[in-house]
């Protein structure tokens, strides 16, 4: 019997075991829910001519920061006002992983500085194509006395009003900081994979305004 050349000899040796392989090899399963891309936003904010109808304008100020509040009670925003120092992740707001903490001033502990991860800009996971990691210049966690997380609409809402509690804002001074801060912002552009808060910061901005304009009552906690 003529012997087969060693390169096809180990050929033949070869492609049995790749096809065993192929048979066996699992199948790919989905990414876990907590690393797949979240759903769209839910609908628009009403615009504040949509309350006009409303007569009273305590009962319209209350509506108008109720809507508002889509904005301000969505994960994107409270993640970041946790009363515990621990950041949140992720639509089911999650404590952050890997385990850190906002540190003396929100801006994380020693050695482990927000930044380290949290770059000025949204980039890219890598090896991921669905996901990003969030930046934005000025990513830090809220001081605790603007803990949001697990608090109602009302809560927030005196939180807001209250300069103690609200960085020693004024109700004009507030509105800027909704209307236009950078870092508020951000939640309008989170990075492709996050769910982005409704509607815009301009329109967003306008119910502030109008809330404020209308007395700035809040709802009942």
């Amino acid at each position: 019997m003529r012997a087969l050349p060693v390169s096809l000899l180990a050929l033949s040796l070869t492609v049995p075991l790749l096809g065993g392989c192929t048979r066996s090899a699992p199948s790919r399963e989905p990414p876990p829910p907590d690393t797949a891309p979240e759903p769209a936003p839910a609908a628009a904010l009403r615009p504040v001519a949509s309350f006009d109808g409303i007569a009273d304008p305590r009962a319209r100020s209350v509506a108008l920061f109720t809507e508002a509040g889509r904005v301000l009670t969505h994960p994107r925003c409270t993640n970041c006002h946790p009363a515990d120092g621990v950041p949140r992740q992720g639509l089911g707001q999650r404590p952050h992983l890997p385990a850190v903490t906002g540190g003396a001033h929100g801006h994380g502990p020693p050695g482990l500085p927000c930044t380290a991860c949290h770059q000025a800009v949204n980039l890219p996971v890598v090896g991921e194509s669905l996901r990003s990691l969030p930046g934005n210049p000025k990513w830090a966690l809220a001081p605790v006395e603007m803990a949001w997380v697990g608090r109602s609409l009302g809560s927030i809402c005196a939180q807001l009003k209250d300069p103690t509690r609200n960085g020693g804002k004024s109700l004009a001074e507030l509105q800027h900081h909704m209307a236009e801060d950078e870092l508020v912002a951000w939640g309008w552009a989170p990075g492709r994979g996050l769910q982005p808060v409704p509607a815009s910061q301009r329109v967003f901005g306008a119910l502030i305004q109008a809330w404020i304009d209308t007395g700035a009552h809040c709802p009942e906690p």
